[in-house]
């Protein structure tokens, strides 16, 4: 059975497409270094059109209006370009309400596809780009430590970390805050009060990065401009061992917070990446394996959630559990040296 796989490793070689949607413009060359928040492309992913009635706003009719016109499919014009006229005694015209580009000119009208803000697409971590796709993107590769998590909101920066827990179970509370922080990542624990956030993003941090995250806070968090990345997953959870000593052990180092959403049709985790300097050109790390013994593994169900263990064994065919339901399962032992039997949908494998 293939097991998901989440990476919380101290060295490693990490690669990131970095792609648009739509095709577009891509704005790094290859062998280029380039920082978290630089944008690699960008795009129009939705333009906005408006119809322009010319014949109307030069008084004549349709089949007199575009002797007036002055400008054709394809022209580029800025707001207050003169599209049409000037026409009579009172030399009307047409002016562009806004800046973009002619669609279409004739019969009376024009269609203009005003400009907007393009969407970019921005490295997500400190590289190099080693490979361009054309008009869609580039992939960037670093060394580093990588933590990834379940839930991001959406943003992403670069800055010095600091730790604000003392233990994988500490609680981050508004109080922990002060101005010393300002511009920093904050490493906290679980967050169960609004005013922890929003303390967080009035200072402002750069980013924030918590153990777990009361469910109800989710819409503020996804309102809130600072990147806001969740490692374990909702309800009061404790960091798992080793995630917390990846991160302690890296305090004031420059990390990249990419919270970006977790896809599981794409493999997209929200993540940390740490860059280090490498002796060895390490191997870059896989996103499936097949369950075997020998695996650490997390435990993503009650009553272990959040847990680390190793397999042990497993068991052939399907093991009935208390609940009813059978299912494939591995024999685990846990940290604390307890052995228990856990179906393998609630296991993920650390790697």
């Amino acid at each position: 059975m293939l097991a998901p796989v989440v990476h919380i490793l101290p060295l490693t070689k990490i690669r990131r497409d970095r792609l648009l949607p739509v095709p577009g413009k891509v704005l790094v060359r290859r062998g280029q270094k380039v920082s978290t928040t630089d944008v690699i492309a960008e795009s129009s992913l939705n333009p906005e059109h408006l119809l322009l009635n010319i014949a109307r706003g030069l008084g004549l009719p349709e089949e007199k209006a575009d002797q007036y016109l002055q400008c054709k499919a394809g022209m580029r014009v800025t707001e207050g370009d003169v599209l049409a006229g000037p026409v009579g005694m009172a030399k009307r015209v047409v002016r562009a309400p806004k800046s973009g580009k002619v669609i279409i000119a004739g019969g009376g009208q024009i269609l203009l596809e005003l400009e907007a803000l393009p969407h970019e697409i921005k490295a997500g971590m400190p590289g190099t780009v080693v490979h361009l796709m054309d008009e869609l993107g580039a992939a960037i590769e670093t060394t580093g430590a990588l933590i990834q998590g379940v839930w991001g909101n959406g943003h992403l920066e670069f800055g010095l970390m600091y730790v604000l827990m003392n233990s994988p179970d500490d609680i981050f509370t508004p109080e922990r805050l002060d101005v010393s922080l300002r511009g920093s990542i904050i490493l906290g624990g679980y967050c169960n009060q609004p005013e922890a956030l929003k303390s967080a993003a009035n200072l402002p941090m750069r980013a924030l990065i918590l153990s777990s995250m009361d469910a109800a806070l989710i819409p503020l968090a996804e309102r809130i401009r600072i990147p806001i990345m969740v490692i374990e997953g909702f309800g009061q959870r404790p960091m798992n061992s080793a995630a917390f000593k990846l991160l302690t052990t890296n305090e004031r180092r420059e990390v990249a917070v990419n919270a970006q959403a977790w896809d599981p049709f794409t493999g997209n985790r929200p993540e940390i990446v740490i860059p280090l300097p490498a002796n060895v050109d390490p191997p870059l790390p896989q996103d499936t394996e097949q369950f075997s013994a020998g695996q650490q593994v997390r435990l993503i169900r009650a009553p272990y959630q959040g847990s680390l263990g190793t397999i042990v064994e497993i068991r052939q065919g399907v093991s009935p559990f208390p609940n009813g339901i059978s299912a494939p399962a591995a024999e685990i032992q846990l940290e604390s040296g307890e052995k228990t039997t856990v179906p393998l949908v609630n296991l993920e494998v650390l790697a």
